[in-house]
């Protein structure tokens, strides 16, 4: 009997047609709707599908164009993959929710390159009720504006930004640390627990979107990329 949620399927089945190159980059993929009517779900479950394939960079929504296969191909997007926590933790088959720890919207520093103003943002993501994730975040209000009243608490700052900023250029810089007496405190581990560290910047046409830095537990978390040889 088939266990896969009906929203991994829907994902899978358009990610076989962007790696089999049925589905070129710049493509337009069916709309919401009609994948509605071609897999009998409803709105939220093609929702769901297209945020974790958002997440993880295979295409990008566009508010008049509708969805398209990202730039760059596969192969090569895979590695700088963003991944969405929520999507990550329901993968799993668990539950996913977060805490809102802070928000404060202030002038950004010169040296955080996010333009005149930013919302600062502490989250901590949890999964099946146990800390998963401690994220701080900067998000840059002249590329973002309506980050400012967004509601935080209701949706995660990643997956806000996923849904509504596509980015067009980023960069990961991933670290082993051990954990100080603040991120050890949100995610429950002792002091000094070995760590992974995730940095991520990214960028809307040059523009600085957002910068975040997300630690998890040294035995929480794995990055994988598949990809293929290019070809000459």
């Amino acid at each position: 009997m088939d266990t896969e949620p009906l929203h991994r399927r829907i994902a899978s089945d358009i990610e076989r047609r962007i790696a089999s190159g049925e589905w070129e980059p710049g493509f337009r993929i069916p709309t919401e709707v009609e994948l509605m009517a071609e897999y009998g779900c409803a709105r939220m479950t093609v929702s769901r599908a297209i945020t974790d394939l958002a997440a993880r960079s295979l295409v990008v929504r566009r508010r008049r164009a509708g969805t398209v296969v990202a730039h760059p191909p596969v192969h090569s997007s895979a590695l700088v993959a963003i991944p969405d926590i929520q999507s990550e933790v329901e993968g799993r088959g668990l539950k996913y929710s977060h805490t809102l720890l802070a928000r404060i919207v202030r002038p950004a520093a010169d040296d955080e390159e996010l333009g005149e103003k930013v919302v600062e943002l502490a989250t901590l993501h949890l999964s099946d009720d146990v800390p998963f994730v401690f994220e701080r975040r900067l998000i840059g209000l002249d590329a973002a504006p309506d980050a400012e009243n967004a509601d935080f608490a209701a949706q995660p700052p990643g997956s806000w930004l996923l849904a509504n900023m596509p980015w067009t250029e980023a960069e990961h810089r991933i670290s082993a640390i051990a954990a100080d007496s603040e991120t050890a405190h949100h995610l429950g581990l002792a002091d000094g627990t070995a760590c992974l560290r995730l940095e991520r910047r990214t960028w809307r046409d040059g523009q600085g979107v957002t910068r975040a830095t997300q630690i998890f537990p040294g035995t929480a978390y794995d990055l994988v990329a598949r990809f293929s040889p290019t070809r000459g």
